[in-house]
Order: C-alpha cells, then sequence, then structure tokens
C-alpha cells in the first residue's frame, strides 16, 4: 500500500487504479481523494491473482479509439477496422458505445495512429495474428497516449470482424502457422483480393452494450471502468444516424429511436454529467429541453461531431411532428428514413398509427435495399450472404429461385 501511496503522489488525482490480470477492469476505479483511494486499492488487491495493481494518470474526458491490425512472420501489417468510442475515457471499453470506423479523426491524425499502433505490435513481439490497440487523445491538444494493448484476439476483434467481414480469428489461425497475409485469398471477394488487402467499408457501424440492471437492484447504475454490461447490439448504415437509430433498436428494450426519457433539467444534467445505460437518449432530451451543444459538451465530454448528429435529428423529430403525415413525400420520407427513423418512431411523432404511415410508405413505393458487406467497398463483385438494409436505389441482393 506504500508503494500504491507513493506512486498516487506522482500522478496527482483523479487517479485510475487498475488491477493486474483482472478482466472488464474488475476491482478498478477512479479516486478522487485519498479515502476512495484506499479503499479501491484494497479491492484491487484482493481482485488481482498477483496482488499487483497500476496506479496511473487519469485521462477523464479525453476521446477513446482503438485500432485492430493484424500482423504476420514477415512483418506485413494491415488495420482491419478503426473503431472511436462516441463515450469519452471514463466508461469501460465495453460499456461505451463505439463506431466504425472513426469518425473524427483527420487523415493525418489516422495515419499517426496507425503507425503508432503497428509499432506497438513490433515493440511488445507480437510476431503473427490479431492485436487490438487503445488509444486516449486530448481534445484540447491532440495529445496521444496508448492505454491498452490486447495481444490476442479480443471482444473489440469480434466486433471488428463483424463490422468489415474479414475473419481475424481464421486469419490468425492461418498466421500461427507460418501463412503469411500475401499467400491467403480473402474468401469475401470470392479470392480476388489476398488477406493482406486491407477492408475498406462503405458503410457505418454502432455497437451499443446491452444493460440488466434490472435483474440486479442493488448494483450501481452509473458507468466507470469497471464494466458492467451483459451483451451488446450492432448495427449497419449507410450514415452515423442511420446506425444509431437501428443500434438503439436492436437493444430490444422497446426503444424505437430516441423515445424521449425526461423533460426535468436538473435530472438532464445529472444523467449527462454521471452516464447511465441510457446516457444517448438523455443527450436527445438534452436537446429537446434548450440545452446547447457547447453546454451538452461541457457537461458530458462527448465530441461535438456526435452531438451535432443528435441535435440535426431532434430538429427532424421537430418538424415531422408539427407536420402531417400527408405532408410527406417520397423525397421527404425517404430523407427520413436514410436517417433510421423507423415507421413507428415516425408514427409515435405524428400522432398514427403505424400501420397507417407503413401504407403511406408503400403508397409512394419507397422500400429498403439490401447492400453486401464485403471488405472491399463493392470494389469488387463479390456472391458473399452478409447484408444489410438501408433506404437507397440500387440493390445488392440477388435472390435465387430455389424454394423458400
Amino acid at each position: 500500500m506504500n508503494e500504491a501511496l507513493a506512486a498516487q503522489e506522482q500522478v496527482g488525482f483523479p487517479t485510475l487504479i487498475r488491477p493486474s490480470f483482472t478482466m472488464g477492469g474488475s476491482g478498478g476505479g477512479i479516486a478522487y481523494n485519498k479515502d476512495e483511494f484506499l479503499a479501491i486499492c484494497e479491492r484491487g488487491f484482493d481482485a488481482s491473482p498477483t496482488h499487483e495493481l497500476l496506479i496511473e494518470q487519469s485521462v477523464l474526458g479525453w476521446k477513446e479509439y482503438e485500432m485492430e491490425v493484424v500482423r504476420d512472420k514477415a512483418d506485413n501489417c494491415i488495420i482491419i477496422c478503426s473503431i472511436e468510442n462516441f463515450d469519452p475515457m471514463g466508461v469501460h471499453t465495453g460499456d461505451s458505445i463505439t463506431v466504425a470506423p472513426a469518425q473524427t479523426l483527420t487523415d493525418k491524425e489516422y495515419q499517426i495512429m496507425r503507425n503508432a499502433s503497428l509499432a506497438v505490435l513490433r515493440e511488445i513481439g507480437v510476431d503473427t495474428g490479431g492485436s487490438n490497440v487503445q488509444f486516449a487523445v486530448n481534445p484540447e491538444n491532440g495529445e496521444m497516449i496508448v492505454i491498452e494493448m490486447n495481444p490476442r484476439v479480443s471482444r473489440s476483434s469480434a466486433l471488428a470482424s463483424k463490422a468489415t467481414g474479414f475473419p481475424i480469428a481464421k486469419v490468425a489461425a492461418k498466421l500461427a502457422v507460418g501463412f503469411t497475409l500475401d499467400e491467403l485469398r480473402n474468401d469475401i471477394t470470392g479470392g480476388r483480393t489476398p488477406a493482406s488487402f486491407e477492408p475498406s467499408i462503405d458503410y457505418v457501424v454502432t455497437k451499443i452494450p446491452r444493460f440488466a440492471f434490472e435483474k440486479f437492484p442493488a448494483a450501481d447504475d452509473r458507468l466507470t471502468t469497471q464494466m458492467k454490461s451483459v451483451g451488446e447490439v450492432m448495427a449497419m448504415g449507410r450514415t452515423i444516424q442511420e446506425s444509431f437509430q437501428k443500434a438503439l433498436r436492436g437493444l430490444e428494450t422497446g426503444l424505437c429511436g430516441f423515445n424521449p426519457r425526461s423533460e426535468d433539467k436538473a435530472e438532464i444534467r445529472r444523467e449527462l454529467a454521471n452516464p447511465g445505460p441510457e446516457r444517448m437518449l438523455f443527450v436527445a432530451d438534452a436537446f429537446r429541453a434548450g440545452f446547447t451543444p457547447e453546454e451538452i459538451h461541457e457537461i458530458c465530454a462527448i465530441d461535438p461531431w456526435f452531438l451535432a448528429q443528435i441535435e440535426d435529428l431532434m430538429k427532424e423529430e421537430k418538424s415531422v411532428s408539427d407536420g402531417q403525415l400527408q405532408d410527406l413525400d417520397y423525397a421527404a420520407l425517404r430523407r427520413l428514413k436514410r436517417k433510421g427513423f423507423s415507421d413507428k418512431r415516425l408514427a409515435q411523432l405524428l400522432n398514427v398509427s403505424e400501420k397507417e404511415v407503413r401504407e403511406h410508405r408503400y403508397a409512394l413505393k419507397l422500400h429498403p435495399v439490401y447492400k453486401r458487406v464485403d471488405t472491399c467497398a463493392a470494389e469488387f463483385a463479390t456472391e458473399t450472404a452478409y447484408l444489410y438494409s438501408t433506404y437507397e436505389e440500387e440493390c445488392e441482393s440477388r435472390p435465387s429461385d430455389r424454394k423458400k
């Protein structure tokens, strides 16, 4: 404990305490004073099988990114996917809402992070296989630090595989027995490209964690560096807004989009300052209640670009609720569908039935199409059966004549 106190004096408060060799941040936490520090350290020593702690500088409020990297024995390296956290640092990655690819990096910033992630793999000594490298970036000055590295197939690897269609575990297994990336073919493109061809995606993927606090009434539902989610959903859309709303519906908690949660400004402010499982919905409530993007960013440190996307959706909701179903022509309804509004959510806003909205959409001949997840942004023709729905002109699915 004396060593821990000495380390804390060097980094100051708030201090991040992380037990060694635990999963999901178990036993760790953020201390804002000496009493909290001692309590978390005692808990951490018990949680760690080696009775060791990491005492680290707190980077609360910084932006968080991940790079999913694959390397072979010949030092060929590819980035499978970049991932950006909607939530700032302070929320465990497993509890964070994340989007892929990263949305708020410039090309120069992306290349710096890409090169840093490859350097980490080489320094750690990951000769073959997949790894996940996580970064924190100070939004004030661009300072970047490496906060974690998983030299294995991880939870984020599963997300990156699903998001891109690239089979990370399968490729990593073949690299482990001596193949190189250029020797392996990409099955998704029918062998037209080698596995060394970095995946390219022309859609946005959103992951939202699923919580079950209703089953654990004694549990604290505030999100910290300890993971509390019991699962997650993933959604794909051609726009970030479509992806957000599809993911919210996919949680199967009765949501059909950004359903309102509260009109109480004090409650909204509390929920933004101390994030819980529905913080995304409270961001939307903040815009409905008249908060400015600057005020919301000041309270919760979510990147202004993400806030702008939700603000735009709230403006669309207000515009829809002020009109009539008959006012929605083909162009207007298509714009709303491309932003992820479901028939049910539109029905709630218009105070009509979901059936009426659907029949109106059918009358306008507005139907979803299906796009392929092909790892190459449609550069090559593929036959993969991995598709997602959206509202565009061209449909890439080709149904067979076989009996259904």
